[in-house]
């Protein structure tokens, strides 16, 4: 942190992007220990609305005049904490800085309250919400004392903040705390965690990172910040190195890491340490036998479908069991009941005739996983995807990726590019990545437009794609769906 006063030393906290995903999860965690919470954002959402009802002051004005009297007043005793995604011009934050007010990036914030517990951190460019969920979910179902910082809406929990503090507490020598090391603007070499998990390294992020090696340099450097484990009270269960640290890598991943690191490789190949075998599809979910270090431990059924998430369920079994040593009917259990993050494979509407998923899915390998996944699932079946690409930056970046994975689709209804935090780039939009997809069978379309030919010719299997705002065609097109199956 930039000051040595402590976030509970501060009287209240104001949000600059109070609705975004991991800066609502703060929030959630600040109201719940008593603390005044107050923030800004551009939209209400069902997110802030939530947060209103939960006690936050929201305000959608950018203007400095919209900032509450009691924050103006009390200037030198409120914590302003700041997400990326809010523009360097934005009046609030260019005035807070003239005040010399305390002003914390998210990743700080989230740091200095992980410092204090026993950190489980989820890190990869793709899998790490639904990863890290996954891990709060088994712990819950192990009765387990926790907090977690979620990346997106918990399906079991319908929160992206979850505590429980009614269980049994671990003898870690500090609370559990789960959350997500996000790797954009290096947020995570903020986090100091005890155990890591690194689900992924493909490039992203380019606008800031310059190179694939300077990627994949962040991720070696956060290997460094993992910690010792000191403060146990009693050796792990199931470590050989009780004050060493550990790391759970996804196969396909090389990193030179710390000498202090227990590392294990979980996949589906038989040369990782923790892997499965006999993955097949059983009455539609996708089952396997769990081995590690060549011990059978027992057999698991996915709540979720898809390899890649076999290979989620390895990573958070390897940290729940193989490093907290918690009970395997239980995890089995917890495996079989997962339900995923909203927007991660998520099932809108199914029925024998038509299905609809919606995923969050914004690189081409996340596009990759998820349409061979559904392939894998209905193999007779036409597959339509609607994708909005996130970032002029990563579209140029990535452009012939995307186009390669979308034209494994039957069917393409590409929206325009969701510009977030970045102004346009001179010839990169969608009628461009358009016409590098190798594919007859393709369009581009509008929120508006693509109700109207959905109606008339409904896809059997429709993917809802992208990371930007196409999710608010989600519950239309789920209405729709609901209206086709009553007409016929």
């Amino acid at each position: 942190m930039s000051t040595e006063r402590r976030i509970t030393d501060f009287e209240q906290a104001y949000f600059l992007g109070i609705g975004g995903i991991g800066m609502s999860a703060i929030a959630r965690y600040l109201l719940q220990i008593g603390m005044p919470v107050m923030g800004y954002d551009k939209t209400s959402t069902p997110l802030t609305e939530a947060l209103r009802a939960e006690g936050a002051e929201i305000t959608f004005e950018d203007a400095v005049a919209a900032l509450p009297q009691r924050v103006t007043q009390n200037l030198k005793n409120t914590l302003f904490i700041l997400t990326p995604a809010i523009p360097k011009n934005h009046p609030q934050w260019v005035w807070l800085q003239e005040q010399q007010a305390t002003i914390l990036k998210r990743s700080e914030v989230l740091g200095s309250i992980a410092r204090n517990g026993f950190c489980i951190a989820v890190a990869g460019t793709h899998g790490k919400t639904t990863t890290s969920t996954l891990v709060a979910h088994l712990l819950h179902t192990c009765n387990i004392n926790f907090t977690a910082f979620l990346g997106g809406i918990s399906s079991n929990f319908g929160s992206n903040y979850i505590r429980k503090t009614d269980g049994q507490t671990l003898p870690m020598g500090g609370e559990i705390i789960v959350l997500e090391a996000d790797e954009f603007d290096r947020s995570f070499h903020r986090l100091n965690p005890d155990v890591a998990i690194i689900t992924a390294m493909d490039p992203d992020h380019l606008d800031i990172y310059g190179t694939a090696e300077n990627f994949t340099q962040a991720f070696a450097d956060f290997t460094k910040l993992i910690r010792f484990w000191g403060g146990a009270e009693q050796p792990l269960p199931s470590t050989e190195k009780p004050h060493g640290a550990a790391l759970m890598l996804h196969e396909s991943l090389s990193l030179h890491t710390p000498s202090h690191v227990l590392t294990y490789h979980y996949g589906l190949q038989t040369t990782s340490q923790a892997q499965a075998q006999n993955v097949r599809i059983n009455q539609g979910d996708f089952c396997f036998e769990w081995v590690l270090n060549n011990k059978s431990i027992g057999t698991f059924r996915c709540g979720l479908p898809g390899h890649h998430n076999v290979q989620n369920a390895l990573a958070a079994l390897g940290v729940c069991h193989g490093f907290l040593g918690l009970p395997i009917d239980q995890l089995q259990q917890g495996i079989a009941t997962f339900k995923g993050a909203k927007r991660r494979f998520e099932y809108i509407h199914k029925t024998t005739k038509y299905v609809v998923i919606d995923d969050y899915a914004h690189h081409p390998e996340e596009l990759n996983a998820i349409i061979g996944s559904v392939k894998t699932l209905y193999p007779n079946q036409k597959i339509t995807g609607i994708f909005q690409p996130h970032l002029f930056s990563r579209t140029q970046d990535f452009a012939q990726g995307f186009a390669d994975s979308l034209a494994a689709l039957d069917q393409i209804y590409l929206m325009e590019i969701y510009p977030a935090r970045e102004l346009p780039i001179p010839g990169v939009n969608s009628t461009w990545l358009l016409s590098l997809i190798n594919n007859p069978n393709k369009s581009l379309v509008t929120p508006n437009n693509i109700l109207n030919q959905l109606s008339n010719n409904p896809a059997e299997v429709l993917l809802i794609l992208g990371a930007g705002d196409i999710d608010r065609i989600v519950q239309p097109i789920q209405t729709l769906y609901h209206e086709l199956e009553t007409r016929n």
